[in-house]
């Protein structure tokens, strides 16, 4: 993979999270997990490029994100989709991911990534908070998107790194 400005990605970045879908991957060689993600963004705030990411607060992938200073966002360009399916309907509690995919990691800039992405936002975490259904204007959402109470977990990221292959 080569690095390139996230200025230049030429992809659309509302294509590349909510219909091709990534793999947010958190932790070391000591151990890590991924999860897929299709809620995100990416942006200018603080003076910074950055993404954001939601995480729902049981997500295995949680003390990981929260334990590490750094992340990965992996696209793949909407290829991958039966695997990034299987990473995000089951938990890395019960399963290896990699070995069940035939997904691999690779360790670098203090974080981990997917080798098979053809694009990685290698992210740091600068903000962190919870959503609460006070928040809501659009009263709909809380009924829709979280009968289960179970509130995203928002984390504002940096972008320090993108990869392109």
């Amino acid at each position: 993979m080569k690095e390139i400005n996230i200025r230049d990605l030429k992809e659309n970045a509302i294509k590349m999270i909510s219909d091709d879908w990534a793999l947010l991957t958190a932790g070391n060689e000591n151990g890590f997990n991924t999860m897929t993600v299709s809620w995100g963004g990416i942006g200018e705030l603080w003076g910074k490029d950055i993404a954001f990411v939601f995480v729902r607060p049981q997500r295995y992938t949680r003390k990981f994100i929260d334990r590490e200073e750094k992340m990965t966002l992996s696209f793949f360009g909407g290829e991958y989709k039966k695997e990034m399916g299987f990473c995000g309907k089951n938990s890395g509690r019960n399963f290896d991911k990699m070995k069940e995919t035939g997904l691999s990691p690779v360790f670098a800039d203090g974080t981990v990534y997917i080798e098979e992405a053809k694009h990685v936002l290698v992210l740091k975490k600068l903000a962190v908070t919870e959503m609460t259904p006070d928040i809501f204007i659009d009263k709909t959402i809380d009924g829709d998107c979280y009968p289960g109470k179970d509130y995203h977990i928002v984390y504002i990221c940096e972008i320090v790194k993108t990869l392109e292959k």
